[in-house]
């Protein structure tokens, strides 16, 4: 098998489904005996704790909409996740299921409001960051 270069891997994925990555990293995880979710959240946490100081100074312009809960109406925040998102039915019980987790990263201040709007009408427990 010829060893592929990081861009012709990075074409692949471009042309996967996002169900085909999610089956594709699955199975990466199994094979690897490893965990794809835990590097991310460490670099995530490392990162947001050294920009701390300096988000402080400056108004801070994206957000991060973070589900804290799904609360009583499970279904009718699955409904909404997969309203705010492109995800499936499967990827948006998976989110709501594994709460507390992003459901909109990086967008603007009247985007995240109206998100949370949505999903705390909804039933959910949100979290603007």
């Amino acid at each position: 098998m010829a060893k592929l270069s990081t861009e012709e891997l990075l074409d692949q994925f471009k042309e996967m489904t996002l169900i085909e990555l999610s089956e594709f990293v699955k199975e990466f995880e199994d094979t690897f005996n490893v965990t794809a979710a835990a590097p991310v959240a460490v670099a995530a946490a490392g990162g947001a704790a050294a920009g701390g100081a300096a988000d402080a100074a400056e108004e801070k312009s994206e957000f991060d909409v973070v589900l804290t809960a799904a609360g009583d109406k499970k279904i009718q925040v699955i409904k909404e996740v997969r309203a705010l998102t492109s995800l499936g039915l499967k990827e948006a019980k998976d989110l709501v299921d594994g709460a507390p987790k992003p459901v909109l990263e990086n967008v603007d201040k009247d985007a995240a409001d109206k998100a949370k709007e949505q999903l705390e009408g909804a039933g959910a427990t949100v979290e603007l960051k």
